[in-house]
C-alpha cells in the first residue's frame, strides 16, 4: 500500500513538472515571438539593407525545414526589395556539406541572382555565423547589414551582439508570412559543397569546447583584434 502511494505521488510530480515545463516553453515562445516581431517592424523602417546574414543548418542529403525556411525567408526579403545581397553562412559542421554553399545553391535554384549571393564557409557556431559574415560584409563594402533567421536564434544572437560594435539590425522570420507561400522543394547538386577529409565537430571538440564556441569564445580574440575598443 505504502509503495503504491509513493509510486502514485512520484507519477503525479513528474506529470506536474512536465506541465510546468510546457507552460514555461509556451510563455517563452510567446515572448520571443512578440519581441522579435517588434524587431522586425523596427528593421523594416531602415530597409533596404546592403546585405543580410543567414545562418546555416546541417545538410543531410536534403534540406531540413529549418534551412528551408531560412532560405525562403531570404528570398522573400529580396523579392520585397528589403535587401540587395545575401550572405549564407556555415561550414561543414555536423555533416560533410558546407552549409553556406548548400544554401547558396538552393537560393540559385529558387531564382535569386547568383551575383548577389555570397557564402561564408568558416563558421561552426551561430556566434561565428554572425562574426565571420559581418567581416565578409564589411570586406565587400556593405554598410547596412541585418540578420535574417528564426526568432529564437535571432534573439540569442542579439543578446550576444549587445555591447559589441556590430551594427546589425534584425529581420527575424515571420511565420505568418511564410505560411502564405508555397515552400516547394527543389533539387541541387550537393557535391559542389562536399568537403573532403571531413570530421564532424564532436570528433574534433569535446562538449565544453563546443559550448565555449557557442558562447563565442573561439572568436573573442579575433573580435578584439578586428574591433579594438578605444
Amino acid at each position: 500500500m505504502l509503495k503504491r502511494f509513493f509510486k502514485n505521488r512520484i507519477v503525479k510530480v513528474i506529470l506536474w513538472l512536465h506541465l510546468v515545463a510546457l507552460v514555461v516553453i509556451a510563455l517563452l515562445i510567446f515572448y520571443l515571438t512578440e519581441t522579435t516581431k517588434d524587431n522586425y517592424q523596427d528593421a523594416l523602417a531602415e530597409a533596404p539593407y546592403d546585405a543580410i546574414i543567414v545562418p546555416g543548418y546541417p545538410y543531410e542529403g536534403k534540406w531540413h525545414n529549418i534551412m528551408k525556411t531560412r532560405v525562403y525567408w531570404s528570398k522573400y526579403l529580396w523579392e520585397k526589395g528589403l535587401v540587395k545581397n545575401i550572405i549564407y553562412s556555415g561550414s561543414a559542421v555536423y555533416s560533410p556539406y558546407v552549409e553556406g554553399l548548400i544554401m547558396k545553391q538552393y537560393a540559385i535554384k529558387l531564382g535569386l541572382p547568383e551575383n548577389m549571393l555570397f557564402a561564408e564557409t568558416q563558421a561552426e557556431h551561430s556566434t561565428e555565423n554572425l562574426f565571420y559574415s559581418y567581416e565578409l560584409a564589411k570586406a565587400k563594402g556593405f554598410k547596412k547589414i541585418a540578420l535574417a533567421t528564426d526568432p529564437v536564434q535571432s534573439f540569442l544572437l542579439q543578446q550576444y551582439a549587445n555591447g559589441k560594435p556590430f551594427k546589425v539590425e534584425y529581420l527575424p522570420i515571420q511565420y505568418t508570412i511564410l505560411e502564405q507561400m508555397n515552400l516547394a522543394d527543389v533539387k541541387i547538386n550537393a557535391e559542389i559543397a562536399l568537403k573532403k577529409d571531413f570530421k564532424a565537430l564532436p570528433e574534433r571538440e569535446n562538449f565544453w569546447q563546443r559550448f565555449r564556441g557557442t558562447l563565442g569564445e573561439n572568436i573573442e580574440d579575433q573580435y578584439k583584434e578586428h574591433n579594438p575598443v578605444d
